[in-house]
C-alpha cells in the first residue's frame, strides 16, 4: 500500500520526521553514496549543503533521493525522489515522487504515497 504526499505536504511531513535526512546519490562505479544532511524544503525544491562527492555524483547522475528517518520507532520514514541541480556546495532537488514508508506488521511494507503538486 502507498500513501501519496503533495509537495506542499512534504514540508509538514518532514517536520514530523527526524531533524536530519540522508541524501542518496550514485557513485561512478554504480555504488550508492549516503550522507546525513539538513534539508530545507522550499517552495519548489528541497535544498541541502553537501560534500564534494555528493555534489559530483549529483552533477553526473541527477536522479537522487532523500530519506528522512522516523522521529519514533514504528512511525513512517519519508522518501523523496527527484532531480538534482548543484550550485557550489548546495544540492537543490525538485521532487518527482514522495512516499511515507514503514515495515508492515507481519512482514512486507506499509507505504503511503505523498502527492506532489507541480506548477505548470
Amino acid at each position: 500500500m502507498s500513501i501519496p504526499v503533495e509537495l506542499e505536504e512534504v514540508r509538514g511531513v518532514a517536520a514530523q520526521q527526524a531533524e536530519f535526512a540522508y541524501l542518496l546519490t550514485v557513485s561512478d562505479d554504480g555504488s550508492p553514496h549516503a550522507v546525513a544532511i539538513t534539508p530545507v524544503v522550499g517552495e519548489s525544491s528541497i535544498s541541502c549543503p553537501a560534500g564534494r562527492r555528493s555534489c559530483a555524483n549529483a552533477l553526473a547522475r541527477d536522479n537522487v533521493s532523500l530519506l528522512w528517518p522516523p522521529d519514533r520507532p514504528g512511525d513512517y520514514s519519508l522518501i523523496v525522489d527527484g532531480r538534482a541541480r548543484v550550485d557550489g556546495t548546495t544540492v537543490h532537488i525538485v521532487p518527482e515522487r514522495a512516499v511515507r514508508h514503514r515495515p508492515a506488521a507481519g512482514g512486507g511494507s506499509d507505504c503511503a504515497p505523498v502527492a506532489l503538486h507541480k506548477d505548470t
